[in-house]
């Protein structure tokens, strides 16, 4: 019974700590957005809800699954081609998962 509890209390910190580092977070894109891309207003994107809206959900998740999806932040803000470089793949997922959850076709962010 103790060998059975403590495995289960194994896979389970396991998964809490896999899932976690897996979430993405879109109110943690938008600050990132505000915090680190200010630079895309140069590029003609006012803010976060303008970036994001650029294409509709299913674009942003096929740019995803093809790999290009820091290559198209890069082409809608060149100048924060270097911000996009520097993003850990949790940034990175934080991000997608903003301008998924205010595409075009999705949600209207509240500011940013």
């Amino acid at each position: 019974m103790k060998k059975t509890g403590s495995l289960l209390l194994s896979a389970f910190v396991a998964a809490t700590f896999t899932s976690t580092t897996l979430m993405a977070d879109a109110a943690a894109g938008q600050k990132l957005y505000l915090n680190q891309l200010k630079v895309c207003q140069k590029d003609g994107v006012a803010n976060g809800g303008k970036f994001s809206t650029k294409h509709d959900r299913d674009t942003w998740e096929s740019m995803k699954e093809d790999g290009k999806l820091v290559g198209e932040w890069k082409s809608i803000c060149p100048s924060g081609a270097s911000k996009f470089d520097a993003l850990n793949d949790a940034d990175k997922a934080n991000l997608y998962d903003f301008c998924w959850q205010f595409a075009a076709d999705g949600d209207v962010p509240s500011c940013g």
